[in-house]
């Protein structure tokens, strides 16, 4: 059983079978090692990397997992589909020839925001719920950066539109105000601290200027690894990861 949080006796009551009456004694008698330190204290909220041991018997030892991938084009950003191949299916290829990637438990990941089926690079997936979601919250206003080629050249009128935020009337909302960096005549960079469905396309689009690329190169401080070949994916770092 893995707990994202929970009461201690709740969690071995429901991974050992048993009533709460029945945890009260092996609590008493010193049984349960939470994190290899004996636990005799009923209400102690367990999380769902908590090491929890029971007479030498191991209930729960999951590790978190944070990995970054270089998402190819063409590729869904989910972990189903019946039609595409999925992030988690390129996760699956490698971790079938390596078998030192069999403890990523591919069916507990997730992905940390998305990317369209045609657009490129950094995606982030993890089993740790608590870290993606300081990642993705709104109120986090994590920067978001991509590489955008365009159909025609980029204009000061753009970048001043950007700054200021746009209006989109079919939501009733103005976007929050976003970096527009220019890198030549047909390329930019943009940062954006939100993700609202399409905002870069449609954001160009406002001036009639067609999305041919977008990449996405890092989230926050992470930043895409550059010896990543598309579809190839690698652990975070500790510094990476903020821990």
């Amino acid at each position: 059983m893995a707990s994202k949080q929970a009461r201690l006796d709740k969690f071995l009551s429901a991974a050992l079978g048993i009533s709460a009456k029945a945890v009260k004694p092996l609590l008493a008698r010193g049984c349960v090692l939470v994190d290899g330190h004996v636990e005799l204290d009923a209400r102690t909220i367990v999380h769902q990397f908590s090491l929890i041991e029971c007479e030498g018997r191991v209930l729960q030892a999951r590790t978190p997992h944070y990995l970054m991938l270089n998402k190819p084009m063409g590729v869904v950003s989910a972990t189903k589909d019946n039609q595409h191949v999925t992030v988690i299916d390129l996760l699956r290829e490698c971790a079938s020839l390596d078998v030192h990637l069999a403890d990523l438990h591919l069916a507990d990941l997730h992905l940390v925001g998305r990317l369209d089926f045609n657009s490129t690079g950094l995606m982030l997936i993890t089993n740790d719920g608590r870290w993606s979601r300081n990642l993705s919250a709104p109120e986090s206003k994590i920067r978001k950066r991509y590489t955008v080629t365009l159909a025609d050249k980029v204009t000061t009128e753009m970048v001043d539109a950007f700054a200021g935020g746009m209006y989109f009337p079919f939501e009733n909302i103005t976007t929050l105000p976003a970096e527009l960096i220019v890198l030549g005549d047909r390329k930019v960079e943009v940062i954006l601290q939100e993700g609202r469905y399409h905002q870069i396309k449609r954001m160009f689009g406002r001036f009639q200027n067609e999305v041919l690329t977008i990449h996405r190169t890092g989230v926050g401080a992470i930043t895409l690894d550059a010896s990543l070949a598309p579809g190839q994916f690698r652990a975070l770092t500790q510094t990476e990861v903020g821990h």
